[in-house]
């Protein structure tokens, strides 16, 4: 299972946009792009810093700031989700919405890549207070969202009900109904039916499509999956269903092991009974989330934020294979150290694009009106995911790289021969 890089990597560092580079600039060496193409697939399309006041439900007026950043439109319109985050920089904007294009790239939808966040706290503010900040944030990008021209979805901290305001926000000032214009809403607001399982589902999809190739037997298999929100509890979910033993979850509580393997459907009926938490937990040893990736395990499934498998930690990660359900969740520079120990990674662009695939799947049936049943969206979500492992793998036997360097090989590629074929105008 171990492959080979062609070179060693650059020395890593914590900007995500940066660390988002370092791999681009391998891909970009091995496909020998030429330097007007390599500025220009470099080069973010548009950067937007928005001011959003609102009134606070005190009656106090408080300003926070918003982001939306357009990487490429080369292939189609820009995709990718809105976090609200009191973290969030405009460098994590700009890698997220690099890795939208590569990660639309790789699985070969006709999308570009974007990003977008507001910073604030969620969990501070009340639904009035997200709403009008959504409503705000919405307004102020009119110029810029559409359906045929930049199109948001749910990330971390926004969900279905934001999807819907930002719907009828945009809706209210074209004066008609859009439901194009955002993906992941609710199925009655022409949402797409296995939308919101489907990052999670993706990530066993590709999984198992590894084991397969491997000769792993799912009923063999043990899972530790770190983070439990809508992509790490669906993952669990899926390879339990799958017959695979799920030995560990984690959240922002805390990390839950047993080795007998937990019991997944208890610990969404606790998540449910607890907030939306594993507080107190009791189906599993408690340990840090820290302790929780060192486990030993066959697969192992970050699916929480970015910058969880480090150069400080990467020589004692123990697992055979790690699918990355979050985004960036392993820093450039631990990379080579996970493909001397022959882990197997594979990438975040692969691995997490199911849920981009559904929003693909949703934009298609909003702009024709006509929904499809749920099982011609798994179906369909199946074949894609499926297609886009083969293609990265024989991609990374072809040049003898990593399934990372694979997939942004593969992704370049693509956008530069369309670029190329578009031309340049000006």
């Amino acid at each position: 299972m171990s492959y080979v890089e062609p070179a060693p990597i650059k020395p890593e560092v914590e900007d995500p946009f940066e660390s988002m580079m370092s791999r681009f600039d391998i891909a970009a060496e091995i496909l020998n792009l030429e330097t007007g193409v390599y500025d220009y697939l470099k080069t973010p399309q548009m950067q937007i810093i928005t001011s959003i006041p609102i009134q606070m439900d005190d009656g106090t007026i408080e300003v926070f700031e918003g982001y939306r950043v357009i990487h490429s439109s080369v292939r189609g319109p820009s995709k990718g989700g809105i976090r609200y985050s009191p973290n969030i920089t405009l460098s994590e904007v700009k890698a997220l919405a690099a890795w939208m294009t590569w990660k639309c790239a790789v699985v070969n939808i006709p999308f570009g890549g974007a990003k977008g966040g507001v910073k604030c706290d969620p969990r501070s503010l009340t639904k009035v207070e997200l709403e009008k900040i959504t409503r705000r944030y919405t307004a102020n990008l009119l110029d810029v969202l559409g359906p045929e021209r930049d199109i948001p979805a749910p990330d971390v901290n926004t969900d279905e009900q934001i999807m819907g305001w930002i719907m009828d926000t945009y809706s209210m000032h074209i004066r008609h109904t859009e439901t194009a214009v955002v993906t992941g809403k609710p199925t009655f607001l022409c949402g797409s039916l296995g939308r919101r399982e489907a990052t999670g589902r993706g990530v066993r999809i590709v999984a198992e499509a590894a084991m397969k190739k491997f000769g792993m037997s799912p009923t063999d298999t043990t899972v530790v999956v770190q983070g439990f929100g809508n992509v790490g509890s669906v993952a669990a979910k899926e390879f339990s269903e799958l017959g695979c033993k799920v030995v560990a979850i984690s959240d922002v509580t805390g990390a839950y092991y047993n080795e007998k393997g937990i019991d997944i459907d208890a610990a969404l009926k606790h998540k449910e009974e607890h907030n939306g938490l594993l507080t107190d937990f009791r189906g599993g040893e408690s340990l840090s989330n820290e302790e929780l990736l060192e486990l030993p395990c066959d697969i192992l499934a970050p699916c929480a934020l970015e910058d969880q498998i480090t150069r400080k930690n990467a020589d004692r990660i123990r697992a055979k294979i790690i699918v990355e359900g979050a985004n960036g969740p392993t820093t450039a520079k631990a990379d080579p150290i996970l493909n001397d120990k022959g882990i197997l990674v594979i990438p975040d662009i692969l691995a997490n694009a199911g849920g981009v695939t559904v929003s693909y799947f949703e934009w298609v049936q909003d702009r024709m009106g006509y929904f499809w049943p749920l099982e011609d969206v798994r179906e369909r979500l199946a074949r894609i995911l499926r297609e886009a492992f083969d293609a990265v793998d024989a991609t990374a036997e072809k040049y003898k790289v990593s399934l990372r360097i694979a997939a942004y090989v593969l992704a370049i590629d693509r956008v530069a021969k369309t670029l190329k074929l578009r031309g340049i105008y000006g």
